[in-house]
Protein backbone atom coordinates (compact mmCIF):
# COMPACT_ATOMS: atom_id res chain seq x y z
CA UNK A 1 0.00 0.00 0.00
CA UNK A 2 2.94 2.07 0.33
CA UNK A 3 4.15 2.17 -2.46
CA UNK A 4 0.77 2.75 -4.51
CA UNK A 5 0.76 6.05 -2.09
CA UNK A 6 3.94 7.16 -3.19
CA UNK A 7 3.63 6.34 -7.04
CA UNK A 8 0.24 8.31 -6.35
CA UNK A 9 1.97 11.10 -5.11
CA UNK A 10 4.83 11.11 -7.24
CA UNK A 11 1.93 10.84 -10.56
CA UNK A 12 0.44 13.59 -8.84
CA UNK A 13 3.31 15.85 -8.68
CA UNK A 14 3.76 15.08 -12.54
CA UNK A 15 0.49 16.50 -13.53
CA UNK A 16 0.99 19.49 -11.52
CA UNK A 17 4.50 20.21 -13.19
CA UNK A 18 2.32 19.01 -16.65
CA UNK A 19 -0.26 21.84 -15.48
CA UNK A 20 2.37 24.62 -14.18
CA UNK A 21 3.87 24.48 -17.44
CA UNK A 22 0.82 25.09 -19.62
CA UNK A 23 -0.86 27.86 -17.53
CA UNK A 24 2.65 29.48 -18.07
CA UNK A 25 2.43 29.28 -21.37
CA UNK A 26 -1.33 29.88 -21.95
CA UNK A 27 -2.84 30.50 -18.63
CA UNK A 28 -5.52 28.76 -17.53
CA UNK A 29 -6.90 27.66 -20.99
CA UNK A 30 -3.14 26.33 -21.32
CA UNK A 31 -2.76 24.81 -18.26
CA UNK A 32 -6.49 22.36 -19.37
CA UNK A 33 -5.06 22.15 -23.07
CA UNK A 34 -1.76 20.60 -21.81
CA UNK A 35 -3.80 18.00 -19.48
CA UNK A 36 -5.77 17.13 -23.04
CA UNK A 37 -2.68 17.23 -25.12
CA UNK A 38 -1.01 14.95 -22.62
CA UNK A 39 -3.90 12.30 -22.15
CA UNK A 40 -4.40 12.25 -25.96
CA UNK A 41 -0.86 11.25 -25.75
CA UNK A 42 -1.45 8.63 -23.09
CA UNK A 43 -4.35 7.05 -24.80
CA UNK A 44 -2.31 6.29 -28.28
CA UNK A 45 0.73 4.93 -25.82
CA UNK A 46 -2.23 3.02 -24.13
CA UNK A 47 -2.78 0.80 -27.23
CA UNK A 48 0.34 0.95 -29.15
CA UNK A 49 3.37 0.70 -26.60
CA UNK A 50 3.42 -2.88 -26.15
CA UNK A 51 3.96 -3.19 -29.59
CA UNK A 52 6.34 -0.90 -30.26
CA UNK A 53 8.69 -2.27 -27.91
CA UNK A 54 8.37 -5.65 -28.59
CA UNK A 55 8.95 -5.10 -32.25
CA UNK A 56 12.07 -2.49 -31.18
CA UNK A 57 13.56 -5.77 -29.19
CA UNK A 58 13.09 -7.94 -32.36
CA UNK A 59 11.05 -10.05 -29.61
CA UNK A 60 9.94 -13.57 -31.30
CA UNK A 61 6.72 -15.16 -29.93
CA UNK A 62 6.96 -18.67 -28.74
CA UNK A 63 3.92 -21.17 -28.91
CA UNK A 64 3.66 -23.94 -26.25
CA UNK A 65 5.30 -26.32 -29.02
CA UNK A 66 8.49 -23.74 -29.25
CA UNK A 67 8.61 -22.47 -25.82
CA UNK A 68 8.51 -25.91 -24.50
CA UNK A 69 9.35 -26.10 -20.31
CA UNK A 70 9.21 -21.95 -20.88
CA UNK A 71 6.10 -21.63 -21.81
CA UNK A 72 4.79 -24.21 -19.13
CA UNK A 73 6.45 -22.57 -16.57
CA UNK A 74 4.80 -18.91 -17.59
CA UNK A 75 1.56 -20.66 -17.72
CA UNK A 76 1.97 -22.29 -13.95
CA UNK A 77 3.43 -19.26 -12.23
CA UNK A 78 0.29 -17.23 -14.21
CA UNK A 79 -2.21 -19.60 -12.52
CA UNK A 80 -0.10 -18.75 -9.10
CA UNK A 81 -0.65 -15.49 -9.81
CA UNK A 82 -4.33 -15.33 -10.69
CA UNK A 83 -3.70 -13.99 -13.82
CA UNK A 84 -5.07 -15.07 -17.45
CA UNK A 85 -2.14 -16.55 -19.30
CA UNK A 86 0.07 -13.97 -21.38
CA UNK A 87 1.65 -13.87 -24.23
CA UNK A 88 5.73 -15.34 -24.34
CA UNK A 89 8.37 -14.00 -26.32
CA UNK A 90 11.95 -14.48 -26.74
CA UNK A 91 14.48 -11.92 -27.29
CA UNK A 92 17.71 -12.82 -29.37
CA UNK A 93 20.51 -11.26 -27.17
CA UNK A 94 22.81 -12.56 -24.97
CA UNK A 95 22.26 -10.27 -21.88
CA UNK A 96 20.27 -11.56 -19.77
CA UNK A 97 16.90 -9.68 -19.19
CA UNK A 98 13.20 -9.76 -19.33
CA UNK A 99 10.41 -7.69 -19.22
CA UNK A 100 6.82 -7.51 -19.64
CA UNK A 101 4.72 -4.94 -21.33
CA UNK A 102 0.90 -4.75 -22.48
CA UNK A 103 -2.13 -2.38 -21.66
CA UNK A 104 -4.04 -4.83 -19.11
CA UNK A 105 -3.85 -8.51 -17.51
CA UNK A 106 -5.74 -10.01 -20.88
CA UNK A 107 -3.38 -8.38 -23.03
CA UNK A 108 -0.14 -8.69 -21.92
CA UNK A 109 3.22 -10.29 -22.43
CA UNK A 110 6.31 -11.43 -21.20
CA UNK A 111 9.53 -11.39 -23.13
CA UNK A 112 12.63 -13.10 -21.90
CA UNK A 113 15.97 -13.01 -23.57
CA UNK A 114 18.78 -15.83 -24.96
CA UNK A 115 21.24 -15.35 -22.10
CA UNK A 116 18.54 -15.24 -19.51
CA UNK A 117 18.08 -18.82 -20.31
CA UNK A 118 21.73 -19.78 -20.23
CA UNK A 119 22.52 -18.73 -17.03
CA UNK A 120 19.92 -19.03 -14.50
CA UNK A 121 18.43 -22.05 -13.06
CA UNK A 122 14.24 -22.90 -13.28
CA UNK A 123 13.90 -21.84 -9.62
CA UNK A 124 15.83 -18.42 -10.45
CA UNK A 125 14.16 -18.06 -14.21
CA UNK A 126 10.67 -18.44 -12.01
CA UNK A 127 11.74 -15.48 -9.64
CA UNK A 128 12.53 -13.62 -12.66
CA UNK A 129 9.25 -14.53 -14.22
CA UNK A 130 7.37 -13.87 -11.42
CA UNK A 131 8.34 -10.42 -10.52
CA UNK A 132 7.49 -10.00 -14.72
CA UNK A 133 3.83 -11.19 -13.61
CA UNK A 134 3.65 -8.97 -10.87
CA UNK A 135 4.24 -6.09 -12.87
CA UNK A 136 1.28 -7.04 -14.91
CA UNK A 137 -0.44 -7.34 -11.74
CA UNK A 138 -0.13 -4.25 -10.35
CA UNK A 139 -1.11 -2.59 -14.14
CA UNK A 140 2.97 -0.96 -13.75
CA UNK A 141 3.36 -1.03 -17.72
CA UNK A 142 0.21 1.16 -17.79
CA UNK A 143 1.69 3.55 -15.03
CA UNK A 144 5.31 3.40 -16.96
CA UNK A 145 3.07 4.29 -20.15
CA UNK A 146 1.64 7.08 -18.62
CA UNK A 147 4.43 9.04 -16.74
CA UNK A 148 6.80 8.49 -20.09
CA UNK A 149 4.21 10.19 -21.82
CA UNK A 150 3.74 13.10 -19.44
CA UNK A 151 7.57 13.43 -19.41
CA UNK A 152 7.35 13.74 -22.66
CA UNK A 153 5.09 16.06 -23.25
CA UNK A 154 6.70 18.37 -19.88
CA UNK A 155 9.96 18.68 -22.02
CA UNK A 156 8.16 19.65 -25.27
CA UNK A 157 6.05 22.35 -23.14
CA UNK A 158 9.50 23.39 -21.67
CA UNK A 159 11.19 24.43 -24.81
CA UNK A 160 8.14 26.09 -26.04
CA UNK A 161 7.98 28.32 -22.89
CA UNK A 162 11.55 29.52 -23.83
CA UNK A 163 10.37 31.13 -26.81
CA UNK A 164 6.72 31.96 -25.92
CA UNK A 165 5.97 35.25 -24.92
CA UNK A 166 3.09 34.22 -22.32
CA UNK A 167 5.51 32.27 -20.61
CA UNK A 168 7.74 35.63 -20.34
CA UNK A 169 4.75 37.67 -19.14
CA UNK A 170 3.56 35.00 -16.27
CA UNK A 171 7.00 33.95 -15.00
CA UNK A 172 9.25 36.87 -16.37
CA UNK A 173 12.34 35.81 -18.52
CA UNK A 174 14.05 33.75 -15.72
CA UNK A 175 11.00 31.57 -14.90
CA UNK A 176 11.47 30.86 -19.06
CA UNK A 177 14.68 29.78 -18.44
CA UNK A 178 13.75 27.88 -15.48
CA UNK A 179 11.05 26.09 -16.81
CA UNK A 180 12.91 24.77 -19.95
CA UNK A 181 15.67 23.62 -17.88
CA UNK A 182 14.03 22.65 -14.35
CA UNK A 183 10.99 21.07 -15.93
CA UNK A 184 11.71 18.64 -17.98
CA UNK A 185 14.64 17.46 -15.10
CA UNK A 186 12.14 17.20 -12.37
CA UNK A 187 10.05 15.23 -14.76
CA UNK A 188 12.66 12.92 -15.24
CA UNK A 189 13.58 12.33 -11.59
CA UNK A 190 10.12 12.14 -10.82
CA UNK A 191 9.75 9.18 -13.43
CA UNK A 192 12.50 7.45 -12.25
CA UNK A 193 11.30 7.64 -8.60
CA UNK A 194 7.93 5.38 -10.07
CA UNK A 195 10.39 3.27 -11.53
CA UNK A 196 11.93 2.71 -8.46
CA UNK A 197 9.30 1.82 -6.29
CA UNK A 198 7.43 -0.24 -8.80
CA UNK A 199 10.51 -2.11 -9.31
CA UNK A 200 10.58 -3.06 -5.25
CA UNK A 201 6.19 -3.89 -5.11
CA UNK A 202 7.33 -6.19 -8.27
CA UNK A 203 10.22 -7.72 -6.40
CA UNK A 204 7.87 -8.38 -3.45
CA UNK A 205 5.22 -9.57 -5.35
CA UNK A 206 7.02 -11.39 -7.66
CA UNK A 207 8.61 -13.40 -4.38
CA UNK A 208 5.17 -14.32 -3.10
CA UNK A 209 4.10 -15.62 -6.27
CA UNK A 210 7.24 -18.05 -6.99
CA UNK A 211 7.27 -18.80 -3.55
CA UNK A 212 11.33 -18.55 -3.13
CA UNK A 213 12.59 -14.56 -2.76
CA UNK A 214 16.26 -15.96 -2.07
CA UNK A 215 15.81 -17.63 -5.89
CA UNK A 216 15.03 -14.25 -7.25
CA UNK A 217 17.82 -12.40 -5.02
CA UNK A 218 19.62 -14.73 -6.52
CA UNK A 219 18.42 -14.25 -10.56
CA UNK A 220 18.92 -10.61 -9.56
CA UNK A 221 22.69 -10.82 -8.74
CA UNK A 222 23.47 -13.07 -11.83
CA UNK A 223 21.86 -10.34 -14.19
CA UNK A 224 23.26 -7.70 -12.95
CA UNK A 225 26.54 -9.33 -13.02
CA UNK A 226 26.73 -10.66 -16.69
CA UNK A 227 24.55 -7.75 -17.88
CA UNK A 228 27.47 -4.84 -17.56
CA UNK A 229 29.20 -7.07 -19.47
CA UNK A 230 27.04 -7.71 -22.58
CA UNK A 231 25.60 -5.10 -24.76
CA UNK A 232 21.81 -4.93 -25.15
CA UNK A 233 22.04 -3.60 -29.09
CA UNK A 234 17.98 -2.79 -29.00
CA UNK A 235 17.81 -1.47 -25.74
CA UNK A 236 21.16 1.00 -26.48
CA UNK A 237 19.52 2.33 -29.75
CA UNK A 238 15.93 2.89 -27.58
CA UNK A 239 17.20 3.86 -24.16
CA UNK A 240 13.49 5.17 -23.17
CA UNK A 241 12.84 0.95 -22.96
CA UNK A 242 15.46 0.77 -20.01
CA UNK A 243 12.97 0.99 -17.45
CA UNK A 244 11.01 -1.86 -18.41
CA UNK A 245 13.51 -4.47 -17.89
CA UNK A 246 14.31 -6.05 -14.78
CA UNK A 247 18.09 -4.76 -14.68
CA UNK A 248 18.82 -1.90 -16.50
CA UNK A 249 20.27 -3.37 -20.22
CA UNK A 250 22.52 -0.14 -20.84
CA UNK A 251 26.09 0.30 -20.59
CA UNK A 252 26.23 2.72 -18.54
CA UNK A 253 25.06 1.08 -15.65
CA UNK A 254 27.31 3.08 -12.61
CA UNK A 255 25.38 6.31 -12.12
CA UNK A 256 24.06 8.23 -9.94
CA UNK A 257 21.06 6.77 -7.85
CA UNK A 258 19.45 9.71 -7.98
CA UNK A 259 19.29 9.45 -12.16
CA UNK A 260 19.05 5.29 -11.95
CA UNK A 261 15.49 3.89 -13.61
CA UNK A 262 16.03 1.00 -11.23
CA UNK A 263 16.99 0.72 -7.45
CA UNK A 264 20.32 -0.51 -6.63
CA UNK A 265 20.41 -4.55 -7.15
CA UNK A 266 22.29 -5.36 -3.64
CA UNK A 267 19.30 -3.27 -1.83
CA UNK A 268 16.43 -5.68 -3.76
CA UNK A 269 18.68 -8.74 -2.88
CA UNK A 270 18.51 -7.53 0.58
CA UNK A 271 14.82 -6.49 1.31
CA UNK A 272 14.25 -9.99 -0.80
CA UNK A 273 16.90 -11.85 2.07
CA UNK A 274 14.68 -9.80 4.97
CA UNK A 275 11.68 -10.90 3.41
CA UNK A 276 12.89 -14.84 3.25
CA UNK A 277 14.20 -14.49 7.01
CA UNK A 278 10.63 -13.28 8.08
Amino acid sequence: MAGHARTFILMAAMTALLMGLGWLLGGQGGAIVALVVAGAGNLWAWWNSDKAVLRQQGAVELTGAQGGELVALVAELARNANLPMPRVYLLPTEQPNAFATGRNPQNAAVAVTQGLLRILTRDELAGVIAHELAHIRNRDTLTMTVTATMAGAIAMLGNMALFSGGARDRGGALGGILAVILAPLAASLVQMAISRTREYEADRAGAAICGQPLALARALAKIAAAAGRTVNVPAERNPASAAMFIINPLGALRMDRMFSTHPPTQDRIDRLAALARA
